[in-house]
This record gives structure tokens, sequence and C-alpha cells, in this order.
């Protein structure tokens, strides 16, 4: 095809289609397709340039060395990884703007450098003069990082094969473009390409890789889908920013565990990791209010205790307000439904609020029954106990289902305090220390909160 043309490329399956519509005729995504130039230059994927020195091999015959890794001595970020950076792969980090990527980055770096690993850090929306201002607020001393404000991918591999960096580190891929293909840095064949150059670099060199990815309004990472495929591992940076904790999520972890996090405190300079999560999500808790109640988590291999509180008032228009911040708002509905049909507590004139505090998000059902719980103690206005802990999945029949991962819930929970725990009446595992109320169904739960 001649210079200038174009074509239409799918954002969620990566599909070609020579005009606009509204919707992908491979994966049936709606308003996916974005406007793609197409490339000027074959480059890499003409067949001429496959090299004829490619054997294949057995996986016998390869041996077994043991991975190598570079510890940033950020404990939470190198547990989030699983044990530090892995030569050779490429790490994706996400989040909003202004919620630290940037900072997380530039206090690794320092740790790296002052370790002996070489690192160069590469900005493409701060100047070098800009990166210093930033570094001097950081409590590591950052003076040894080679700094490059650069935004040509050509130009970056340059650079980071001149130095022989270990740890290239990119911030952010949405500014940066390749010559070798048409469009402005950020629009999806751009995004798609400098990440893939990024990749075969990193496997071919040896040097780490770690990108900042913008997020859309919706939260993901921007840019092509085939991003988050491209790259070994994916990190979301999440968290509240009026809030200090920020939490460290892997979604996607080619040499560890997925769904680990780790938990961050913002301070006025840096990034401090949190020792002790549970500890740091329920301090301020206050023990004597109604609507509040405790429940653990399984964040990945790590049990964390978080606090669920809920209040319910009085609607003062026609329709009642059903209000959830750090869990899904069909879930809060069905939650409701359940306690009304099967407890017999009404909400059809309540407004109802509840809250995960911290800016944790509830994703497992284990959470229900302390959901339940915080909402039958504001209706009452019944505090509940102090020291206890809820634990179970409840299903539309009003029972309360055992939950899996219980051994290790309930010793965090005895570590940080705490004396008994509702639970499923089926369940199974070792109690520890606490004391086990089992539960048949909501009913059950109701009384023993109400009285």
């Amino acid at each position: 095809m001649s210079k200038g043309k174009s074509v239409f490329r799918c954002t969620e399956c990566g599909a070609d289609q020579p005009k606009w519509g509204g919707k992908c005729d491979a994966c049936g995504a709606w308003n996916s397709l974005i406007e793609e130039p197409i490339r000027r230059t074959v480059g890499r994927s003409d067949r001429r340039s496959v090299s004829s020195d490619s054997q294949t091999v057995r996986l016998s015959d390869i041996g077994t060395t043991p991975l190598q890794r570079w510890r940033t001595g950020l404990a939470e970020f190198d547990f989030v990884l699983g044990g530090g950076i892995v030569p050779g792969s490429v790490v994706l980090v996400g989040g909003e703007p202004g919620i630290g990527k940037s900072t997380l980055l530039m206090q690794c770096a320092a740790r790296l450098e002052s370790q002996g690993v070489s690192t160069l850090y590469v900005s493409g929306e701060e100047s070098p003069d800009q990166l210093r201002l930033r570094a001097d607020r950081l409590q590591e001393d950052a003076g040894g990082i080679h700094v490059l404000g650069e935004t040509r991918l050509e130009s970056i591999l340059h650079h980071a094969a001149q130095l022989k960096s270990s740890v290239v580190l990119l911030d952010s891929v949405q500014t940066t473009y390749t010559e070798e293909l048409e469009g402005a840095p950020g629009n999806v064949g751009q995004v798609r390409e400098c990440a893939a150059r990024l990749m075969r670099f990193a496997k071919e060199s040896g040097p780490a890789v770690v990108l900042v990815g913008h997020v859309t309004k919706g939260g993901g990472i921007a840019g092509p889908k085939t991003l988050e495929h491209i790259v070994d591992t994916v990190l979301y940076f999440e968290g509240e920013t009026t809030l200090d904790h920020r939490i460290l999520r892997a979604v996607k972890n080619r040499f560890g565990s997925v769904d680990e996090i780790g938990v961050f405190r913002m301070t006025g300079t840096g990034l401090e990791p949190v020792a002790n999560p549970a500890a740091a999500f329920l301090a301020g808790r206050s023990t004597g209010a109604s609507g509040s109640a405790v429940t653990a988590l399984m964040e990945g291999t790590r049990p964390m205790l978080v606090e669920i509180q809920a209040l319910a008032s009085k609607a003062g228009f026609g329709t009642p307000q059903r209000v959830a911040t750090g869990l899904d708002h069909r879930r809060l509905a069905l939650l409701l439904a359940v306690l009304e049909r099967r407890g017999g507590l009404p909400f059809g004139n309540l407004d109802v609020f509840v809250n995960v505090t911290g800016g944790v998000r509830l994703i497992e059902p284990s959470t229900d029954l302390a959901i339940l719980a915080a909402l039958v103690s504001t209706v009452h206005d019944r505090p509940v106990p102090a020291d206890a802990l809820f634990l179970g999945e409840v299903g539309l029949g009003g029972e309360i289902r055992p939950v899996a991962g219980v051994e290790r819930r309930l010793a965090e929970a005895a570590r940080q305090g705490f004396r008994r725990v509702f639970l499923s009446a089926r369940s199974r595992g070792a109690a520890g220390e606490l004391e086990v109320i089992g539960l048949e169904g909501i009913g059950e739960l109701t009384r023993r909160l109400a009285a």
C-alpha cells in the first residue's frame, strides 16, 4: 500500500478492518476501532531478515540455572514481583495520574544504582532538571542514576546499549514513538510497536525494562490490550490520591505469583513500604460505633484484615440511594435483596452507603458476611463485638457458605488481637486461639447481632 494509507484496528482483539464501524466484526466489542497508519518500512517483519542461525533445542538439554533477581530494597515492591526484578524481563506499571508511579520508579532506580546495578531512567514527560528537583525530595540518594529526556525509541535504545544499562526505566510508553511507524506518540500502533521493540531489546540484550503506562478513565492501561500480553509482568498502582496508602497489585507475572499486593505509605520523602498492612488498615477504627465489621481477604498468599463500614438512613427522596465504595454496587444490591427477603430487614425506604476503608477493593465473595454484619449493625444501631471477625459467602437462599484459606486468615486475625470469628457452620480447618461461632444462615446472624 502507498504511504499515508491506514487501517482501523480493534484495541481489544487486534483485528483489522478497512473502514470504521461502531462494532468490531471479530470480537464484537463496541467503540474499539482506532485508525492506525500503515507502517512505512517492513523492518524486522521481512522474511529475508530472519536469521538462519536459529536452532531448535530440547528442553532437557537446557541447563537449569537458578533464576537471578535484582532486589531493589523496597520490600513490598520486591514481594509483588516475586523476589525482585528478573534480568531480561519487561514490567508494566499502570496507575492514575499523581498516584506515585514515577516516584516509585525513581526510588527503585536509586536503590539499584547504590547496589552497583547500572540503571537508566528515561522520561518523556520531564526534563533532566525537573527529574533532579523530584529526586532531591526523596530520602534515597539518586545522584548516581543516568537520566535521559527523550521520546524517540531509537535514541533510547542507543543510549541504553552504549551505557550497558542493566535496568531501563521508561516513563512513559505512551510518550514514546518509533520512526519506523507513522502517527503521533500514544496511538495504538506506536504503543504496540514500541513495546514489542523494547521486549526484543530486553530478551536479546539482557537488561530489564520497566515501563510506566497511563490508564484510561475506565481504569485500564491506555493503548491496545496486546500491550499487557506482550510484557512479562503487569502491576497496577492503586489508591486514593487524598489518602496516604498506595496498593501495588500484580495482575500478571510470568516469574511469580499473581494477585499479590504490596502496600506503601506516601510521605514527603517518597514511598515507604508498610510492613504490617493489616494493622495499617485497621488503624483509627472506632470499636464503639455501629455499622462496622472486619473481614479477612486473601491477596495472593497474604491475608489482610480490612474494615467494612455501612450506614443506613431514612431516604429523603422517593428513590433510595445505594452507594458502594470499594466493592461492586451490583453485589451490594444482591446482598440487600437477600437480607431483606431472608433476614426480614426492610431497606425499601432507606439510603444505604457501604465503604471499604483504606482504598481496598473487595473482589472475593468471602467478604459477604462482613458486609451483612455491618448492615445489620447499622439498622439496629448496635455495634458488633470489637474482637469479632466475619468470614463467609452468602447465597441467594440466605445460606452461609465456607471460604478457602481459613487457617491463614484466622492466624492473621489472632495475631491482630481478634478473639472470635463468625463463619459457616460447614467450615473446616483449625481455628487456633479464636472462638468459632458457626452460622447456617443469615437469620442466625441477625438474631445474634440484634440481641
